[in-house]
């Protein structure tokens, strides 16, 4: 019994060793790297902000608003990070409040499209882990019949979200990870 103990700590203890962070939120985060993008691009009058908790996590909170054909909030992060074949998953280290999100990347910076994979909220931390070749191309949210994400760099990265109904929200994130 005590060996299959140590054999699923083992296990466990190298899952998480894996995950290479590729940004973090912290009490010296500037969070102005990060760009406010929302429907009012559109004409929407959505509104939402990123900003640092006490504890120094990010804080993507604000409403979403159907008005004016409005509807989605989100936060970009212009990066340039390198990817190899051994990295197949995206790890959010994340509180939700129960709501469904998008997280976005885009292999290159000059891409209309992004690639898309969403992800549910729990209301609690926790770590949520989406595969690489499950972001599905999407362009102002008509899915595109085009390959899902296979780059070998992730040039952008966005918290979206747009889930057909007025609403607050609040997304608590600690880290960003590569598996």
């Amino acid at each position: 019994m005590i060996k299959y103990i140590l054999i699923l700590l083992t296990i466990s203890l190298n899952t998480h060793s894996n995950v290479n962070k590729i940004y973090t939120f912290s009490t010296q985060t500037n969070i102005k790297e990060w760009r406010v993008v929302n429907d009012g691009v559109m004409g929407g009058i959505s509104k939402s902000s990123l900003a640092l908790n006490d504890t120094g996590n990010g804080k993507f909170s604000g409403h979403v608003s159907l008005a004016n054909y409005g509807g989605f909030a989100s936060i970009q992060l212009n990066t340039s990070i390198k990817l190899d074949d051994e990295k197949k998953f995206i790890v959010l280290r994340i509180k939700g409040d129960g709501k469904r999100y998008e997280f976005r990347l885009k292999g290159l910076n000059s891409q209309s499209e992004s690639y898309v994979h969403q992800f549910s909220t729990s209301g609690k931390w926790e770590n949520i882990k989406l595969a690489l070749n499950e972001f599905y191309p999407q362009y102002r949210g008509s899915k595109l019949n085009i390959p899902n994400f296979n780059f070998n760099s992730i040039e952008q990265l966005s918290f979206l979200i747009a889930n057909k109904q007025e609403e607050d929200f609040e997304l608590l994130i600690d880290w960003i990870g590569i598996e």
